[in-house]
């Protein structure tokens, strides 16, 4: 059953989805295994059915994904996302690189100092805090978001999570209108590719991801407060935008302004 069932899914759904769905379903097995046990102490689920999936070598082999807006696709994207009304999720994502569910779940204006123009992520999926600067576009685009503050989150929406949970009507039109195919998750691997590109300094780039789990030692000494990442932050705002067209990538200085200075 557990065969067939992964088969079919990967049929109808994805052969990553039909993985992602068995993994999570042998989770779930090996929890009860652990909680569920007989008036001896004996396991009421002795064996676990997803391991068959190991043990034919059935697991499809999914390759990472790579997915990146590129530069040169940016003026395109950014006017598609524009002429949605109010829409900032999508911006903050590709100016940020936050997750989707940092970007909508605990994003909140509780956590949001506009004074010291920073914004933290409680509980983030390392379970630390995760404190960023805003770039001077990010300012302005928690000051329009605040105006529209309708509750306690910085991307309300109506219904039981008072959230916005999944932005694939916002995807799907952006798509439409520029012809750049991507998915939320594709608006991190954006970030970090920019980052890397303008030569953000690997332990700089660690802090603005959140990412932990590293073995570098000295990694773990180095402390970055949010303060040190403000210009790499600026850095990488100033390159989205100039890409996209909706900055200047030079000052531009008349022949008048010139021999005036001459």
């Amino acid at each position: 059953m557990i065969a067939k069932r992964h088969t079919k899914l990967g049929e109808e759904n994805g052969e990553a989805w039909a993985n992602l769905s068995m993994r999570v379903l042998r989770a779930l097995f090996n929890f009860a295994a652990g909680k569920y046990e007989d008036s001896q102490g004996r396991s009421l689920i002795p064996e676990n059915p997803v391991k068959r999936l190991s043990q034919t070598r059935a697991w499809h082999r999914v390759g990472k994904r790579t997915g990146h807006i590129k530069a040169s696709q940016l003026a395109a994207w950014f006017q598609g996302v524009l002429a949605l009304p109010n829409e900032t999720h999508l911006q903050l994502l590709i100016l940020t690189g936050l997750r989707r569910e940092e970007a909508a779940a605990k994003l909140k204006w509780e956590n949001v100092d506009m004074s010291a123009k920073t914004f933290t992520i409680i509980d983030s999926k390392n379970h630390n805090d995760h404190t960023l600067p805003m770039s001077d576009y990010l300012f302005e685009l928690f000051s329009k978001r605040k105006a529209l503050a309708v509750n306690g989150y910085v991307f309300p929406r109506t219904g039981a999570e008072g959230h916005i949970v999944e932005p694939r009507k916002q995807t799907a039109k952006v798509t439409m209108a520029s012809g750049v195919e991507f998915t939320v998750h594709d608006l991190r691997r954006s970030f970090i590719s920019i980052a890397e590109s303008l030569d953000i300094p690997a332990y700089s780039l660690k802090k603005l991801l959140n990412h932990s789990g590293s073995k570098d030692v000295t990694g773990d000494y180095i402390q970055i407060d949010e303060e040190r990442l403000r210009e790499p932050m600026q850095k990488i705002t100033d390159f989205v935008l100039k890409s996209a067209g909706l900055r200047e990538t030079a000052e531009v200085i008349s022949f008048d302004k010139k021999r005036q200075h001459g």
